[in-house]
């Protein structure tokens, strides 16, 4: 059963959570394939923000970045985490300048019990439609507030509502006045 977790009306310690010049990942396909809700996975370990974080659902503002285009690395195509199929790196190469302003986002941090991970993931929503894959992209964002616990589910669509009322909920907060202004935390960083 989904526990009811009061959020406050602005963030409280220990937020907000600031991460600073991650980079996104793949992982395993499954938020756009399986679910139908695109993830940008972020590296925990290069984070020690998110190393000590509980287990659980989030939300806050990111902001993808792109080098200049003369120092953008070459793309190149690299194994999935399920060490079966390949993506392109391609760095932010075709990210709008919408695409790369302030958004917000809900993330999941922990291990996805449904799917029985091996390892601790960190999988950003970015609550905005791109129009291309953005791996490899350097990435901001603050986390603003907690939502829920980890949860094990006993199907796929029970886990795929759970995650729309995260988005709604994230949606909600970050429209109040005790969170948006947090959004400028994240403008000053530069492309």
């Amino acid at each position: 059963m989904r526990p009811i977790i009061p959020i406050p009306a602005s963030p409280k310690a220990p937020y907000p959570i600031l991460v600073r010049s991650s980079h996104v990942i793949p992982g395993f396909g499954r938020g756009s394939s399986e679910i139908g809700i695109p993830t940008a996975n972020v590296p925990i370990d290069s984070s020690p923000e998110l190393a000590n974080l509980d287990t659980g659902v989030y939300f806050g503002f990111v902001r993808l970045h792109r080098a200049r285009e003369e120092d953008l690395p070459e793309t190149k195509e690299i194994l999935r985490a399920d060490k079966k199929t390949k993506v392109k790196l391609t760095y932010g190469r075709g990210l709008t300048d919408i695409d790369l302003s302030v958004l917000p986002m809900v993330m999941s941090l922990g291990w996805n019990p449904y799917f029985k991970n091996e390892e601790k993931a960190c999988e950003l929503h970015i609550l905005h439609k791109f129009g291309t894959s953005f791996y490899g992209s350097s990435i901001s964002f603050n986390v603003l507030g907690y939502i829920r616990p980890e949860l094990d589910y006993t199907t796929l669509e029970d886990l795929i509502k759970d995650i729309h009322i995260d988005i709604e909920t994230a949606e909600e907060y970050l429209k109040k006045d005790g969170y948006k202004g947090f959004a400028g935390q994240l403008q000053s960083e530069t492309n």
